[in-house]
């Protein structure tokens, strides 16, 4: 099964159009968003995917993104999930808190802990968990990046927005 990947989107509506299309052409199967949507008016830009998200620090109205959410058919679970997908677990945090990230990465219950909040790709097994960060899709003067992940190999390749 592909996962697609993406965080701190931060209302930057090509890139989030761009990434959905890159999601679509390559036939993914569940999107994760690990936060910084910032404002709600981005979420519908994502309809047609079947989209799991978490909030992030810098997101505005909550309810306002809920309701954004449920309009388009995903699902926003709040500031941390646990997301079984093709027999694999996934923990999904933003990654404000880094001692709560590393808890996630090192505690070993997972097969993947996916985070965003540092706009950097991370890459790195801990044990039997991947550590995942997409980067950051809106870029901030750097690359804006997404990932996708293969959860038969668990390797994750990076594409770069433009």
């Amino acid at each position: 099964m592909m996962i697609g990947i993406v965080s701190d989107t931060h209302d930057h509506v090509p890139h989030i159009k761009q990434a959905v299309q890159i999601f679509k052409d390559r036939n993914i199967d569940v999107v994760i968003h690990a936060g910084d949507y910032c404002s709600p008016f981005t979420i519908p830009h994502f309809k047609g995917l079947s989209l799991h998200g978490i909030f992030g620090n810098n997101d505005g109205d909550h309810y306002l993104l809920m309701q954004k959410f449920e309009a388009i058919n995903a699902t926003l679970h709040g500031f941390f999930c646990e997301l079984k997908i093709d027999n694999r677990l996934f923990a999904v945090y933003h990654g404000t808190n880094q001692p709560i990230t590393d808890a996630l990465r090192n505690c070993g219950k997972y097969d993947g802990e996916i985070s965003g909040h540092t706009h950097k790709v991370v890459n790195h097994r801990i044990g039997n968990t991947l550590a995942l960060n997409p980067g950051s899709a809106h870029g901030f003067e750097e690359k804006a990046t997404i990932a996708l992940l293969d959860t038969n190999k668990m390797q994750p390749e990076f594409v770069e927005l433009s």
